[in-house]
C-alpha cells in the first residue's frame, strides 16, 4: 500500500505539497524530518508535516521524494508547534516559517550530526623552536605564543582573527600541524557547575527580584524594569546560576551583534560552561556548530540575536530577552515576526519562565505588566556608588553653532576633558552631511530613485542614498545651475569627527557608526580602546546608545533631537523617550557624577519637558493613555499591508480592492490606502493600508477569511505586496 507525505516547502504558496515515499525510506519515517523533493524544475528541501495513506492527486501527478535527510525530527515538538503558531499569527506559510527556524546550512541540506573539528597545534619541531626567530613577524609570533599555551580549533582561529598568512608560514616551517578530533558530547556541567568569579553583593531591590524569579515554576513572563545602570545583568547572572545548577539550559537574546561580545564575556567570567553564540556576523558553518552544541545539550548558555530564538534546547530552563524594547527584535523583511512575542510564546510551549529586561519598556510590554499579564519587577536605584545624572537643555534658537555644537556645549566638554574624563556625543546620522546643497541656487541633490536626499560620505568620496544604496562620486558642479560652490548641508557623524579633531587636538576622537564598524572585529577593537582610555571623545549613532558600560564617560551631549520629535510614525515619541533614556544612561555609571545636555530649538516642547521632569516611567504611562484615546496599538491591534509598484496607480488600485474585502463596523478601522512617509524608494512608489481592530482574535478570524481572496486579486500581479502584523516601522 503506498504511503504519502505532506511537505511544507519554503515557497509563498499557502499550502503543503503531497509526495509519494519510496519503500527504502519507510522504516524511519516521522513528522519533522527534512526531505529533498522535486518542485517544478528544481530540488527543494522541506519538512514533513503529515503522513497519510491516501492522496487526492492522480497517480501520474504525484512525484517521489528524492531523499530523506534526517533520522529523527529536526525540531523538538515545542518548537515545531511554535513555528506553526507563528505561521498562522503572521499570516505566512508553514514552509517559510519552518525554514526561518533553521540555520541556513540546514536549509541547504547540511548534516545535523556533529562533525569532527580541526585543531591547530605545535608540532614536536615547533615546541623546540626558538621564538626569537619570529621577532620580525609579529602576526606569526602572536599565533605561536597562543599555540604554546593550548591548541586552537579552526572556529576559535577565525573568531579570534589570527592571520591566515601567519598560519601558512608556520605550517611551511613545520612548526604547526593540523589534527582532526572527533566531537564528543560532554554534559558534565549538568552534574557539577563551576563558578569562576565571586558574585557581586546584590542590593535590596536586586535580591527581591532574584528571589521572586527563582520561585517561579513553569511558564511565567516577568518584565524587569530597571533604570540604566541598576545592574540588570547581575540579576540575570543570579537567576542563571539557579537554572544551571538544576542542569537546565538558558537562552539569552540581545538586540545587536555589538552587544554580544560584552555579554559573552560577562557570562564567561562567571560560569565555566560552554556558551554557543548565534548571530548574522558568523559564517553559516559557525552558526550550524553553535546550533548543534545547543541541540546536543553541550552548550549550557545560548546567546544570540533575533534568529537564535529558534535554537533547540533539550533541557530548557529560562529565556531572557535583554533590551526588550529594541526595534531590531522585529524582522523587517521576509517573515515579519517579532522575537519578543515569539519568545513569550515559546516559554509557554516549553513551560519555562521568560524574563524581559529593559530600562525603557515598550508600551506593549508595559501594558501587559500593568494589566497583570506579566509579573512586574522594578529596579529604581543605580547599582554600586553610581549617582543620579544631572540633565540640562541648551536652547539653540538664534545661537551661532560650530559644526552643530553650541558654545556652552563646547565649554562644558572642555571642563570634563580637562578633568581627565571621557565625553560622548550622540548624533543619529552617519555620513559627512545629510544633503548636498548648492550655495548659489539652493538646489538640494536628491536620489533619482527615492524621495530622499543623498548623504555625503567624504571619506569614501561619494554621495550615497541610505534608503536604496544608490551611490555616485561627489559631483563637481551643481546639477541645476552648474555652479561649483557645493557644500554639505546639515551634520553627519563623519563631519563631526573631523571638526572635533581640530577643536580638541589633544584628545583622540573615535567614531562608532555603521560605516566604521563594517569590518569584522572593528567594533570590539574600538570598544576595547574606549575602556583602556585611548579615546577621550566618543562620537556615534544609536550603536553607542545600547547597553554599553563606559565607566569614564561623565558628559553626554545629544546634538540634534528636533528631527526625532516630529515624525509621521505614531511610535516616534516612544522611540525618542527610549533613545534619550538609553543615551543618558551611558553617563556617570561608576562613582563619577554624570551630566546629560540636550541641544534643541524646541526647549518648551511638552514631550521633552515631561520626559526630563518625570523620567521614562511616567512619560511612557502618559503615552499609553494617549494611545488608548487615539485607538492606536497597543490599545487596538494593527495589520499593515504594503504595496509597491512602478506606477503609483497599480499599488493604489490593489490596496483599494483589498480594503473592499475588509469588514466595516465600530470595532474595525481602515486607514488608507495612503502613500508611505517615504513615498518613493528604489524607483518604486509605495502605498500602505492600515487595518485596526479592537480585539486581536477578531482581527485574526476576519483576516484569515480574506487572505485567499487577496492572493487571487488580478491587480496583485502588478505590484509587490506584503503583510506586516503588529508593525514597528511605518516608514
Amino acid at each position: 500500500m503506498p504511503v504519502y507525505v505532506e511537505v511544507a516547502l519554503p515557497v509563498p504558496l499557502r499550502r503543503n505539497f503531497s509526495y509519494r515515499v519510496p519503500e527504502k525510506y519507510l522504516a524511519a519515517l516521522t513528522i519533522g524530518l527534512r526531505v529533498k523533493v522535486p518542485f517544478g524544475r528544481q530540488q527543494l528541501i522541506g519538512l514533513i508535516t503529515a503522513i497519510t495513506d491516501q492522496c487526492d492527486l492522480a497517480e501520474n501527478q504525484i512525484k517521489n521524494i528524492t531523499q530523506v535527510l534526517d533520522s529523527e525530527a529536526i525540531l523538538p515538538e515545542s518548537l515545531y508547534k511554535l513555528t506553526l503558531w507563528a505561521a498562522r499569527y503572521y499570516f505566512t506559510t508553514q514552509g517559510q516559517m519552518l525554514s526561518q527556524a533553521l540555520p541556513v546550512a540546514l536549509r541547504k541540506g547540511a548534516d545535523t550530526a556533529p562533525q569532527a573539528i580541526t585543531l591547530y597545534a605545535l608540532s614536536e619541531q615547533g615546541q623546540q623552536a626558538q621564538v626569537s626567530l619570529l621577532n620580525r613577524a609579529p602576526a606569526q609570533k602572536k599565533l605561536f605564543d597562543a599555540l604554546k599555551l593550548q591548541s586552537i580549533s579552526h572556529d576559535e582561529f577565525l573568531s579570534l582573527e589570527y592571520s591566515k598568512a601567519a598560519l601558512k608560514a608556520l605550517e611551511d616551517k613545520g612548526w604547526v600541524e593540523q589534527k582532526t578530533q572527533a566531537i564528543t558530547i560532554d554534559l558534565a556541567w549538568r552534574q557539577q557547575l563551576d563558578i569562576t568569579e565571586t558574585p557581586h553583593k546584590l542590593n535590596k531591590q536586586q535580591a527581591v527580584a532574584v528571589s521572586i524569579l527563582n520561585q517561579q515554576q513553569g511558564f511565567h513572563c516577568s518584565l524587569l524594569e530597571g533604570i540604566t545602570g541598576s545592574g540588570k545583568t547581575e540579576v540575570y547572572l543570579a537567576v542563571l546560576e539557579t537554572v544551571l545548577k538544576q542542569g537546565k539550559q538558558a537562552l539569552i537574546l540581545v538586540p545587536e551583534i555589538g552587544l554580544t561580545p560584552q555579554t559573552i564575556n560577562r557570562f564567561k567570567r562567571r560560569f565555566a560552561v560552554n556558551i554557543a553564540v548565534i548571530h548574522s556576523g558568523l559564517t553559516d558553518n559557525q552558526r550550524l556548530d553553535a546550533w548543534r552544541q545547543a541541540r546536543s545539550g553541550q552548550a549550557a548558555i545560548i546567546i544570540g540575536t533575533r534568529s537564535a530564538l529558534f535554537t533547540p534546547m533539550p533541557f530548557p530552563g529560562v529565556i531572557i530577552l535583554d533590551e526588550e524594547h529594541d526595534a531590531s527584535f522585529k524582522q523587517q523583511e521576509g517573515v515579519r515576526y517579532h522575537a519578543r512575542d515569539l519568545a513569550v510564546m515559546r516559554g509557554h510551549y516549553e513551560d519555562i519562565p521568560v524574563i524581559l529586561g529593559t530600562a525603557t519598556p515598550s508600551l506593549e510590554s508595559l501594558q501587559n505588566a500593568i494589566s497583570g499579564r506579566y509579573h512586574h519587577l522594578t529596579l529604581s536605584e543605580r547599582a554600586g556608588a553610581a549617582q543620579k545624572v544631572k540633565q540640562g537643555i541648551i536652547d539653540i534658537t538664534n545661537q551661532p553653532l560650530k559644526h552643530g555644537m553650541s558654545a556652552s556645549l563646547i565649554n562644558e566638554m572642555r571642563m570634563h576633558l580637562d578633568a581627565g574624563n571621557q565625553v560622548l556625543l550622540f548624533l543619529n546620522r552617519r555620513g559627512f552631511a545629510p544633503a548636498l546643497l548648492c550655495h548659489e541656487c539652493g538646489h538640494l541633490h536628491e536620489c533619482d530613485r527615492c524621495d530622499a536626499f543623498f548623504t555625503v560620505h567624504q571619506g569614501l568620496n561619494e554621495i550615497c542614498c541610505h534608503h536604496c544604496g544608490n551611490q555616485y562620486a561627489i559631483p563637481k558642479q551643481c546639477h541645476k545651475c552648474g555652479s561649483t560652490m557645493l557644500m554639505g548641508h546639515g551634520l553627519g557623524t563623519e563631519q563631526l569627527e573631523q571638526a572635533l579633531t581640530t577643536l580638541f587636538p589633544k584628545y583622540p576622537v573615535v567614531r562608532i557608526d555603521r560605516d566604521t564598524t563594517r569590518r569584522k572585529g572593528s567594533l570590539e577593537k574600538q570598544l576595547h580602546g574606549i575602556h583602556k582610555g585611548e579615546y577621550k571623545i566618543l562620537v556615534g549613532t544609536q550603536m553607542l546608545a545600547k547597553g554599553h558600560h563606559f565607566p569614564d564617560v561623565t558628559l553626554v551631549g545629544l546634538l540634534d533631537v528636533d528631527g526625532a520629535l516630529f515624525s509621521a510614525d505614531f511610535r516616534a515619541p516612544e522611540r525618542f523617550g527610549q533613545l534619550y533614556t538609553q543615551v543618558s544612561g551611558r553617563a556617570g555609571r561608576a562613582d563619577k557624577p554624570g551630566k546629560v545636555l540636550l541641544q534643541t530649538h524646541q526647549s518648551d516642547n511638552p514631550l521633552l519637558r515631561s520626559l526630563l521632569r518625570q523620567g521614562y516611567g511616567e512619560f511612557a504611562r502618559e503615552q499609553l493613555k494617549e494611545r488608548q484615546l487615539a485607538l492606536l496599538p497597543p490599545a487596538w491591534h494593527m495589520v499593515l499591508i504594503r504595496a509597491e509598484a512602478h506606477l503609483a496607480a497599480d499599488a493604489d488600485s490593489f490596496l483599494n480592492q483589498v480594503s473592499q474585502l475588509l469588514p466595516q463596523d465600530k470595532d474595525f478601522e481602515i486607514i488608507g490606502p495612503i502613500p508611505a512617509p517615504l513615498d518613493r524608494k528604489a524607483g518604486k512608489y509605495r502605498r500602505q493600508l492600515m487595518f485596526q481592530a479592537k480585539s486581536r482574535q477578531r482581527l485574526q478570524i476576519e483576516f484569515e477569511k480574506i487572505i485567499e481572496f487577496i492572493e487571487q486579486l488580478p491587480q496583485n500581479k502588478k505590484c509587490r505586496w506584503s503583510i506586516d502584523r503588529d508593525p514597528q516601522d511605518l516608514m
